[in-house]
């Protein structure tokens, strides 16, 4: 089966490149190219670009690209969708494939960009707990500024035909680490994916599927993993000071177990802030827990009913 292996990239539209620009810097990504019509921002890593805004009069979630392990896993993914391969001529070249999915996204499955250097951040910071201290003789010491974001970690999507969705990307080699069902063991209703990588370890999910109540498909959000702990912090201070509208957190998940902040940008989109998630490889446990307003987190604020809008 052919396989990708990780998040490249999500697209939005938004009516103002300006203002998603501001918001992506104080939420810790900068951009690296921009038109009259599209804005691309990266993050610390070495990805080319990992947020993509297009100009339209009304914002909407779009679609996301995924890298493709090898040209030939490219090859075969193209022959088995009937694909058509092509040069891009976005931020660090390469080839792409477009698929639509069963919810209309748009799915760029890529490979061979030429990645940028990472851009230089500090260290993690060295945790002190009540037992195997590690930070001997020094100090923790931060500045008030954006995250650090590392990379785009995940996109969870609300989609009206959940199993239509789940059997498309299955097909792309994803694999459930976790599903949720409502009422009936048998009535599965969401699950949190993995790229099957084999003994490889990889984020508990790269991709998650959630059938949408409304039936309308969106992106829930999109996760972008932060440095550590303190990096999450700085950054919802700075997020705050500025006045952006914050959707839930600070928390622990249960399933992939992160830490997450979540803020909306200044068309409501949710953009989470993550660290300290799990990983898996092919011989962890697959899991499948009944769906409850309990289950989103171990511990965080009150999660209200605003953040599902």
């Amino acid at each position: 089966m052919p396989a990708v292996t990780d998040i490249a990239f999500v697209r939005y539209a938004v009516p103002d490149l300006d203002r998603m620009e501001r918001f992506l810097l104080d939420f810790g990504l900068r951009a690296v190219s921009k038109t009259e019509s599209a804005l691309y921002s990266r993050a610390c890593g070495n990805q080319p670009f990992c947020h993509v805004a297009h100009r339209a009069e009304k914002p909407a979630t779009l679609g996301f690209g995924l890298y493709a392990q090898s040209a030939a896993d490219l090859a075969q993914i193209a022959r088995d969708f009937g694909a058509h391969i092509e040069d891009t001529d976005e931020p660090g070249g390469g080839q792409r494939l477009r698929l639509r999915d069963p919810a209309g996204f748009v799915v760029d499955i890529v490979h061979g960009q030429q990645r940028p250097g990472a851009i230089a951040t500090r260290a993690p910071m060295d945790f002190n707990p009540a037992t195997g201290r590690k930070r001997l003789g020094r100090t923790v010491r931060t500045t008030p500024e954006p995250s650090l974001v590392q990379r785009l970690g995940h996109v969870v999507l609300m989609v009206a035909d959940y199993k239509a969705c789940l059997a498309f990307y299955q097909r792309l080699g994803f694999q459930p680490s976790d599903s949720y069902y409502a009422g009936e063991p048998a009535n599965v209703v969401a699950s949190f994916m993995h790229c099957n990588l084999g003994e490889k370890y990889t984020d508990h999910h790269t991709l998650a599927l959630i059938s949408a109540p409304d039936g309308i498909n969106r992106f829930d959000h999109t996760a972008f993993e932060v440095l550590d702990l303190d990096d999450l912090m700085q950054g919802s201070a700075h997020l705050k000071a500025c006045g952006y509208e914050h959707a839930w957190g600070v928390g622990r998940h249960i399933q992939g177990s992160q830490l997450f902040d979540y803020w909306r940008d200044p068309w409501g989109h949710k953009h989470e802030h993550w660290t300290d998630g799990d990983v898996v490889n092919q011989d962890t446990p697959v899991g499948c827990a009944q769906l409850t307003a309990n289950e989103l987190s171990q511990w965080a604020p009150t999660l209200e009913q605003s953040f599902f809008r």
